[in-house]
């Protein structure tokens, strides 16, 4: 199958991130035929089926690629993770899970949107079933937990169901952040008449730039740029409640506003 240059440039980035077992695991990701066509069906049923923004493998290596960035920037403020915190593991253990998780989150959209993570999780379970062998061999008590924090993951993207975990708040969050006008851009050269979902692609559409950097009195700071006032929407509506359901929640900064005007802060 072949990726595109959008695709190839995200898991480039994503691997300059990594080292070790999640190194390892990505590339595992990202040479995976199965994963790989269940990905690029999702998008073909959100997009073309369902009149949906993007759910596939771009949406997915960005929101692991969100994911990553926060993680790095709580590691840098010396937060614990649930694994480390609670003595079960380490903060590469849960660098994985996150990345697993953020990776294989949307595979329930080749089914339906609805109750889409739950579908999402079974698809993935046989997928991290076979991949984590590769990475903790006869390890039963480590690939049984990690195995539980990427299910929480999963479970948690759509802030329908509570989560309990730093880690799993993260791809909350990383899924929720990818919003940029890029996600939309297919829907909206395909529209052809009023359709379930289209508020989601224009005001997809109105984001210009979502940044995740260092914040100032908080570990995270996130920033939310938009060029017409629906962009709103997605901050009001999704990007929000999922932060707001988040246990990262406390570590975030979140800023946005319209482009030249002054930004709004969120938290």
């Amino acid at each position: 199958m072949l990726k595109s240059s959008k695709q190839i440039d995200l898991e480039e980035q994503i691997l300059s991130l990594l080292k070790k077992n999640a190194l390892k695991i990505a590339n595992l990701i990202f040479d995976d035929k199965e994963i790989q066509a269940l990905q690029e069906y999702a998008n073909i049923v959100s997009i073309k089926r369902l009149g949906y923004n993007d759910h596939g493998p771009v949406h997915m290596r960005k929101a692991a690629l969100n994911s990553l960035k926060m993680f790095k920037l709580l590691e840098e403020a010396n937060v614990k993770f649930n694994l480390e915190k609670e003595g079960i593991g380490t903060k590469e253990d849960s660098l994985l899970a996150v990345l697993v998780a953020s990776l294989l989150h949307d595979l329930g959209m080749t089914v339906a949107r609805d109750n889409h993570e739950f579908t999402s999780i079974y698809l993935a379970i046989p997928i991290i079933d076979r991949l984590l062998p590769q990475i903790y061999g006869d390890e039963i008590a480590k690939k049984s937990i990690v195995k539980s924090m990427i299910v929480e993951g999963i479970l948690g993207h759509m802030a329908t169901q509570r989560i309990h975990t730093l880690e799993a708040g993260l791809v909350l969050v990383g899924d929720g952040c990818d919003m940029e006008k890029g996600r939309a851009r297919i829907p909206t050269l395909l529209k052809t008449e009023p359709r379930r979902g289209d508020i989601h692609k224009y005001s997809a559409s109105a984001i210009q730039k979502v940044t995740i950097e260092k914040g100032v009195k908080k570990p995270i700071n996130i920033t939310v740029e938009m060029i017409q006032s629906v962009g709103f929407f997605q901050i009001e509506e999704v990007l929000f409640p999922k932060i707001n359901s988040s246990p990262v929640k406390q570590y975030i900064e979140l800023y946005a506003g319209l482009q030249g005007k002054p930004l709004l802060k969120y938290l």
